[in-house]
């Protein structure tokens, strides 16, 4: 292969304290970073760990950290990221490294945990339901934030989180924002009191790296900004 035909590739082995190994791999057209990492796992080294699952951008499982930026690597194409015909592939950052491009995601679920980013109900499966309108203030709210798929992107994106580990970041903090929007829930209260902790929203620098990042393009920074605004008059009324 001539070096038009082929991409310099530097992929993270070994867990935190690892080290990059060189490898060589053929270009081809319309190839993603996920096709060049199953290249090298197929063809150069079997042992090298990584994680994937629907290859077409919609689980989010494939995240890593591509010459310095967290991406999707089956959404991202080689002729974006490596014009030159170098890459660099790492795990994401601000995560625990298992092995190679794998990370724990423990950590990242944790803390959606102690955001309280999780819808409990005010009523039983024997109440009516409780109408809500598509079209109330809250709603809206709930609607540009929900469809996150946890796949760690803006966390690895976030500075404060590498400053800070036990802040609680931006994808945690942006489904509390969606709980708090959440008329149906049983404590809303909670939510707010739990994304205003110590560790919480008020850490947000609103560097909007989440938001540069994101793959689906939510806004956890505009999330974080409406928790803080909510916690504020909460603190003014007594009710936090």
């Amino acid at each position: 292969m001539t070096a038009l035909d082929e991409l310099e590739i530097r992929v993270w082995r070994g867990a935190a304290d690892g080290h990059y190994q060189v490898f060589r791999a053929p270009r081809r057209a319309n190839q993603t970073v996920l096709d060049v990492v199953s290249w090298i796992q197929r063809e150069a080294d079997p042992s090298l760990s990584y994680r994937f699952a629907c290859r077409v951008g919609v689980c989010g499982s494939c995240a890593m950290t591509v010459n310095g930026k967290p991406r999707w690597t089956c959404r991202t194409h080689i002729t974006k990221v490596a014009k030159d015909g170098r890459l660099t592939i790492a795990p994401l950052r601000n995560l625990p490294v298992i092995r190679d491009l794998a990370c724990d995601m423990a950590p990242f679920f944790e803390k959606w945990r102690r955001a309280r980013g999780r819808f409990e109900a005010a009523i039983s499966r024997d109440d009516p339901l409780v109408p809500i309108s598509p079209d109330s203030l809250e709603r809206r709210a709930a609607d540009a934030a929900v469809e996150c798929i946890n796949c760690a992107v803006c966390h690895a994106a976030c500075d404060v989180v590498g400053w800070r580990p036990d802040y609680l970041g931006p994808a945690a903090l942006n489904r509390a924002w969606v709980a708090w929007n959440d008329l149906r829930d049983r404590d809303r209260s909670a939510v707010l009191r739990a994304a205003n902790a110590g560790a919480g929203c008020g850490n947000c620098h609103s560097h909007q790296s989440c938001a540069e990042h994101c793959p689906v393009e939510i806004n956890p920074t505009r999330s974080i900004a409406g928790l803080k605004r909510a916690g504020l008059l909460a603190l003014l009324r007594g009710s936090l």
